[in-house]
């Protein structure tokens, strides 16, 4: 299993209500891409305050790299991911994204 963890700096402008509607677009990917088998949506609530500024994330679960790769290459992800960058401070350097692989 990979999961895919992105996390996001986003600028100070963009409200709760835009965040959910970019983040709405991340698990509509889950009705039409095969192998994706959870999303999990947050703001960071850890009190260590080692955040950096990325403030909101999510992690995409999938069945394995093959189905992480579809998803990569999707045209809707691609659409989703542009909202999330033009939301993020400094753009692309406001996104951090890191995969991990998970024993099955």
């Amino acid at each position: 299993m990979i999961r895919h963890c992105v996390f996001i700096n986003f600028e100070d402008d963009v409200t709760e209500v835009h965040k959910g509607e970019l983040f709405s677009n991340i698990e509509a990917l889950r009705a039409h891409l095969p192998g994706i088998l959870a999303v999990h949506i947050g703001t960071n609530v850890s009190p260590e305050g080692m955040d950096k500024g990325f403030s909101d994330g999510f992690m995409v679960d999938f069945l394995d790299a093959a189905a992480r790769d579809t998803y990569l290459a999707d045209a809707d992800h691609a659409k989703a991911g542009a909202g999330l960058v033009a939301a993020a401070k400094q753009g692309v350097a406001g996104i951090f994204v890191y995969d991990i692989e998970l024993p099955d």
